[in-house]
């Protein structure tokens, strides 16, 4: 394709939804498992200001945690505990099996570990030093 043009830039507005989309229609198609669902949980303080949050989705018998995050000063008090809890409770409950997900050494490993999450794989020196670490735990219904 002569008149190609390749764009490389910081954000492209638009783009990653647009390429969410196409994946996901390729792995439908591909596997014919079209029960994908974005999972948001959201907590909030008394202000309306964002405390808490995990973000993943469920699709093909897995819920994913892509991003768990609480607000530094309400840290080591049970939200993420709960968080991951409810997601795993939303996720057997649109029948997945199992959960997944990715942390840094220097994040939360033990964190997931302590939850019952499994290495099952890691990347070293991503980023340079540390590594990324792939868990998985079985679903069992509470």
């Amino acid at each position: 394709m002569d008149d190609v043009r390749i764009l490389v830039t910081d954000t492209d507005d638009g783009l990653n939804d647009c390429l969410h989309d196409e994946i996901s229609r390729f792995n439908g198609d591909a596997t014919n498992l079209r029960d994908g669902r974005a999972l948001s949980i959201r907590l909030e303080d008394a202000s309306g200001d964002l405390l808490a949050g995990l973000s993943g989705w469920t699709w093909g018998g897995t819920g994913y945690v892509d991003v768990l995050w609480v607000r530094a000063d309400a840290r080591r008090k049970g939200l993420g505990s709960s968080m991951l809890a409810a997601a795993e409770d939303e996720a057997i409950a649109r029948g997945c099996t199992q959960m997944a997900l990715s942390t840094h050494s220097f994040q939360a490993p033990d964190f997931y570990r302590a939850r019952g999450y499994i290495e099952c794989g890691r990347t070293p020196d991503y980023p340079v030093g540390h590594a990324h670490i792939h868990l998985r735990k079985p679903l069992i219904p509470r």
